[in-house]
């Protein structure tokens, strides 16, 4: 229909990411204001501020459950934080700057890629580093797994993409034939 059912009004500046829940009830947007909000689709009102960066944030993402919700902030860290309170979940995960931060499927490994040229793995339960994914020449502009969680995929500046085996960590493919950088991979 096009009809604008709401507008979410609470950042004191320029809101950079967004993403609905898997359940769609909710819209977490992440600001240059260094914090992350949720919203209430249904109702148009705000459920919580995630407070806890000291810089811009600029990725989040929700689990596969909805349960839980990630953002990646330019103060080089990437929190998990607990929807249902809001509240983080004492896992903080100190990283190069990151451009982009996702958990697997089964909520279990968070992948980031980073401005360093590098895409790491993480234990989503304790916040253990895994492996350190370092094949781009530039910055890693984009990751994602695919929907068995079996798979990587790192998209750079340098122009190229690359698949990742997410068990052994070896990387499967490497995709070239862009003449610029790749911002997304999906």
């Amino acid at each position: 229909t096009g009809k604008c059912y709401h507008t979410f009004r609470g950042h004191s500046a320029e809101i950079v990411c967004l993403s609905f829940n898997p359940q769609s009830t909710l819209l977490a947007t992440g600001s240059m204001d260094t914090t992350a909000k949720l919203w209430d689709l249904e109702k148009g009102e705000e459920v919580a501020t995630l407070n806890g960066h000291s810089a811009e944030i600029i990725a989040l993402s929700f689990n596969t459950t909805g349960d839980r919700i990630i953002t990646g902030s330019f103060d080089h860290t990437v929190v998990v934080w607990d929807v249902g309170t809001g509240r983080e979940q004492n896992i903080l995960i100190k990283i190069p700057t990151n451009n982009n931060a996702k958990f697997n499927w089964d909520c279990s490994l968070i992948v980031t890629g980073s401005m360093d040229k590098t895409c790491m793995l993480w234990d989503a339960v304790t916040g253990a580093p895994l492996a350190t994914l370092a094949a781009h020449s530039r910055e890693v502009l984009d990751v994602c797994f695919d929907y068995a969680g079996q798979r990587i995929a790192t998209a750079s500046a340098d122009g190229s993409a690359r698949v990742y085996n997410a068990g052994t960590k070896e990387c499967i493919a490497k995709l070239e034939g862009h003449e610029d950088e790749i911002s997304k991979v999906s």
